[in-house]
Order: structure tokens, then C-alpha cells, then sequence
């Protein structure tokens, strides 16, 4: 019995094979490029896969939140950790305390508040920590911009002595929405050149800069090309997802994560039904094509909408197939936010489902 005839659905498949292939692919060439691999576990929030990019020569695990600092450490997986993410309040920072009594730890920062904050808990703690600043390079979410990194960074040396700043780091997110491979890497490059005159200049004011970090899986092969980058983040990278199809490098056979899903609805000859609705995929929209992602067996179809248990899919008019009861494996627009909302990973290798991972940080967004 092969895993479509063996999984209930819908059910978030991995297809072991590729994963392997992806983890081998950025770890080669982060170690060609001399630059530390540090990927983000918000992708996949399992134990497994960090146990697996450790083993392929990660230095550490980026976390979104401490939460998944602690799920991890739960699941026994130690080591180094960077919460690319401003910690605030009390509560977050007791939590970082008791974090650092069992596994190396770095924060971002991006205000003299959030700064404050961590240098009160550090100092009650008798404890130093090391901070990375936020640089803000074009997406405008969080983080401080370039000129504004070097009075950041000494406002906390004068008045912080709990903190330590040993580097920067960025989130060229704003480069993977870009439209062409072009735009994409005059982006990307423009982050990267932005990142290193920062660095150079804290460097020039007697910082220890040791860190230099980006943290784009559709710009990972761009940004570091500047010279200077230190380290990179990919997140999305193990499973892969429909919205970096548009530049043409990834396509349906990279994408590791699929969710098998089947046919329960043909209620007109352009119109049937999947049983993954808005609680299985994501609702976010694809930037390259209509659509709430990517139908690997029927490719023309369209996925127009969403509910709960629902997914509405239009079909072109001569198009066969989709018959009730069948089983077709679809590709989210988002991966990171459509492995939130299961409990558990099917791992397939050779057509049969050999392991289930649980999905450790599911929910852990504090």
C-alpha cells in the first residue's frame, strides 16, 4: 500500500528524498562560500530537520520566537541559538534567563527600549548577553535604519554593560517579492552592500562586529555574493513553496512539502472540491499566479477560494480528471505558515510513508 492509499486526508506530506536534496544544497554552498549556515526553524518547527541541518554543518538554529527556543530544547536538540526577533517585556525576558542556563543564546534588538529591557533582566541575572542589531535594509518591517545602527549600538556600550553587540543583522524579505531575477538581485545586493558599510563602520568605532547575518531563502544565492556577509538564514529552503516559482529556478519537483488532499465535490463541470481548506493551506496569495497554490497532478487548475474545510478549484473546461474520491498533492503558496496548522509531518521515501514527526513548535508564538 503506497502513502496515498495508506494517509487520511488532508495530510501534510514530506517527500524525504528532496528534503535531503535541499539540506545538501544550501549547506554545500554556504561551505563553498565560506559563510555560516544558520538556518530558521519557523519553516519546519520539527526537531528532525534542525537535527538534520545541524548534521549538515549548521552552526546554530535561528528561532522567530522563545518559544521555539524552548520547544527544542524540550526535544533535547541544544546548542546555539539566535532569536532573530526583539524580546520584550518581562515575561519573554525570565524566560530568556532560564533559556540561558541551557543553551547558548544571541537577540535581536532594535531600540534603546527593547535594549533596556533585556540589560535589566541580564544585570538582575548576573548574566551578559550578546546582541545582534536589527538593520533595516528595504522591507521596512522591524529594525533600524543603516545610519541609525552606529548610534544604537553605542547608546548600549555607554549605558548597557549587560549587553554585548557583536553584529547585524537583516531581513531581505522585500528582495523575494521582487518580480524578476534581475530585480531580485539588485535588491538583494543593494541589502548586502548595506549590511558590510554598516558593519565597516561600527568596526571603525571599536565594535567587534563578528557577525554580518541575512536571512532570505529567494535571495539566499544573491545577498551573499557581497563580500563580508558572515552568515545566512534560509528558512523556507527544506520544503520549498509555490512563491518562488516565478524566477524559474524552483519548480513542483523542489518542493519537498506537498499536502495530499482529495477530491470530495465535483458539483459543476468547472468546479470541484478539496477537503483542505483555509485550517490546511494558507490563505496567503501566491505573487506569480492566481490562486491559494499549486495542484502538482492538474497544474491548469485554479484554486479561487477558500473555507474553512473547503477548497473551491476551477477547472478549465476541457480538462478531465478530478473525479470524486481522487487524491491530488497540492503546494502552498507559504510553507512556513501552513506546517502552524498541523500537528504532524508524514515523511515518504520510495512511495511509502516511513516516519511522522510531530510538529514540536506548532502554536509557540510567544
Amino acid at each position: 500500500m503506497g502513502y496515498r492509499d495508506e494517509l487520511d486526508t488532508p495530510a501534510l506530506v514530506v517527500h524525504e528524498e528532496i528534503l535531503e536534496r535541499n539540506l545538501k544544497g544550501m549547506a554545500d554552498f554556504a561551505r563553498e562560500k565560506g559563510i555560516a549556515m544558520r538556518p530558521h526553524f519557523k519553516t519546519h518547527k520539527t526537531s528532525e530537520v534542525a537535527r538534520m541541518q545541524k548534521e549538515a554543518g549548521a552552526i546554530g538554529i535561528t528561532c522567530a520566537k522563545i518559544g521555539e527556543v524552548e520547544a527544542l530544547v524540550e526535544a533535547g536538540v541544544l546548542g546555539d541559538y539566535f532569536i532573530a526577533n526583539e524580546v520584550i517585556g518581562p515575561l519573554k525576558t525570565s524566560r530568556l534567563v532560564a533559556l540561558m542556563e541551557k543553551v547558548n543564546l544571541r537577540v535581536a534588538v532594535d531600540s534603546v527600549e527593547g535594549a533596556q529591557g533585556l540589560q535589566e533582566a541580564m544585570a538582575e541575572a548576573n548574566k551578559t548577553l550578546d546582541v545582534i542589531v536589527e538593520v533595516n535594509t528595504g522591507q521596512d518591517r522591524a529594525g533600524v535604519l543603516p545610519h541609525e545602527v552606529l548610534p544604537l549600538a553605542e547608546k548600549i556600550r555607554e549605558s548597557m554593560p549587560s549587553l554585548r553587540v557583536v553584529g547585524l543583522m537583516t531581513h531581505e524579505g522585500h528582495a523575494g517579492k521582487t518580480m524578476s531575477q534581475e530585480d531580485l538581485t539588485a535588491t538583494a545586493t543593494d541589502a548586502g552592500t548595506k549590511m558590510v558599510t554598516t558593519a565597516e563602520l561600527l568596526r571603525e568605532h571599536g565594535f567587534d562586529i563578528t557577525t554580518v547575518s541575512v536571512g532570505s531563502t529567494p535571495a539566499a544565492f544573491e545577498t551573499t555574493q557581497i563580500e563580508g556577509i558572515t552568515e545566512m538564514r534560509p528558512g523556507t529552503y527544506v520544503f520549498q513553496d509555490n512563491t518562488i516559482f516565478r524566477f524559474g529556478k524552483i519548480g513542483p519537483d523542489d518542493c519537498a512539502l506537498r499536502i495530499l488532499a482529495t477530491v470530495t465535490s465535483r458539483p459543476a463541470p468547472d468546479r470541484a472540491v478539496l477537503d483542505s481548506g483555509s485550517k490546511v493551506l494558507t490563505v496567503e496569495p501566491s505573487q506569480w499566479r492566481e490562486g491559494y497554490g499549486y495542484i502538482l497532478e492538474y497544474p491548469d487548475a485554479e484554486i479561487v477560494s477558500l473555507s474553512e474545510e473547503h477548497a473551491v478549484v476551477k477547472l478549465p473546461e476541457s480538462m478531465q480528471g478530478m473525479k470524486i474520491g481522487e487524491k491530488v498533492e497540492v503546494i502552498p503558496n507559504h510553507v512556513c505558515p501552513t506546517v502552524n496548522l498541523t500537528d504532524e509531518l508524514f515523511v515518504v521515501r520510495d512511495g511509502e510513508v516511513t516516519q511522522t514527526w510531530p510538529v514540536i513548535a506548532r502554536g509557540r508564538v510567544r
